[in-house]
């Protein structure tokens, strides 16, 4: 339930590797509907970056469009399926009709950051802010898609690929980011200090530096 403003902090210095486009996972009802759904705002070559859920939509665009993507950055993440418990967590949600959303829960939201930043009142607002922004529907379709997982595909992508995680993530573990290394031949690995899971909110001038350091390493044009 992250929206284009996600990346508000990292556009502007990212544009001296060309245009930043932002995306929103808006459309489908499974990871491969989702990827579909934003092939034709992407250009002919392009640089991925894919946050949290986006970046198994990340993973599935590389696939599918293997000639088109120069490089893959995946920013906590995972290749995991849900869990039977993941799924009847998210699902619990849609008792509620769309129309009665009123963004995420403040645990739901405190879970994703920093025990520096769960009382913020300005972070918790801008990550609320942006779920409701998507609305009701969107959450609904995010609520009750289940991930089957893609730890077994990953081999199929052979472009440059960094992983980044974040020291304080408590949704996504170092074992997931060591099944991504691994599956992935010859991709990097960075962290973030000082971060939970909603690192380009939290820690943007880090996660920005990263980004530029390996982007000019495995930038041809």
């Amino acid at each position: 339930m992250a929206d284009e403003t996600l990346w508000d902090d990292l556009i502007a210095p990212l544009e001296d590797f060309g245009p930043v486009i932002p995306l929103a996972l808006r459309e489908g009802e499974t990871i491969e509907e989702m990827a579909t759904a934003l092939l034709p705002r992407l250009p002919e070559r392009f640089h991925l970056a894919g946050f949290s859920m986006g970046g198994y939509v990340a993973r599935e665009i590389a696939r599918l469009v293997p000639e088109k993507v120069e490089s893959l950055m995946l920013i906590a993440t995972s290749a995991r399926g849900d869990t039977e418990e993941m799924i009847r967590q998210r699902r619990s949600a849609l008792k509620s009709p769309p129309e009665r959303f009123k963004g995420l829960s403040r645990p739901a939201i405190q879970s994703s950051l920093h025990p520096d930043l769960k009382d913020d009142a300005q972070m918790l607002a801008r990550v609320r802010d942006m779920g409701l922004r998507l609305g009701g529907h969107v959450f609904h379709r995010q609520s009750a898609l289940a991930r089957s997982g893609d730890i077994d595909q990953l081999s199929k992508i052979t472009v440059p690929t960094l992983i980044i995680s974040a020291d304080a993530d408590m949704l996504r573990s170092e074992e997931e980011q060591d099944e991504l290394q691994y599956g992935i031949r010859g991709a990097d690995r960075a962290s973030v200090q000082g971060s939970g899971h909603m690192i380009p909110l939290e820690q943007p001038r880090a996660l920005l530096s990263l980004m530029k350091s390996w982007l000019a390493k495995n930038t041809t044009t």
